[in-house]
């Protein structure tokens, strides 16, 4: 499997930032995802110029329904 996944050092110059519905109201372990743009970019809430993780359209697609899908319960 090819993977073009990548990450941005300084994801502040990056814009439509949308926090994960799964996040709760703590503000606590909290994804955002930016939209728009190709490839998927991911950040923590938390350090909005921190760096991100980009992913591809369909990585980002089976990462999403694994998670649904309970795979990673531990």
């Amino acid at each position: 499997m090819h993977s073009i996944n990548y990450t941005v050092a300084e994801a502040r110059g990056l814009t439509g930032w949308v926090k994960s519905s799964y996040s709760g109201g703590s503000n606590g372990d909290c994804l955002e995802v930016a939209t728009g743009y190709t490839a998927v970019p991911v950040r923590d809430s938390k350090a909005p110029s921190g760096p991100a993780v980009v992913f591809s359209a369909d990585g980002w697609s089976s990462f999403v329904a694994a998670v649904k899908g309970d795979y990673f319960a531990v």
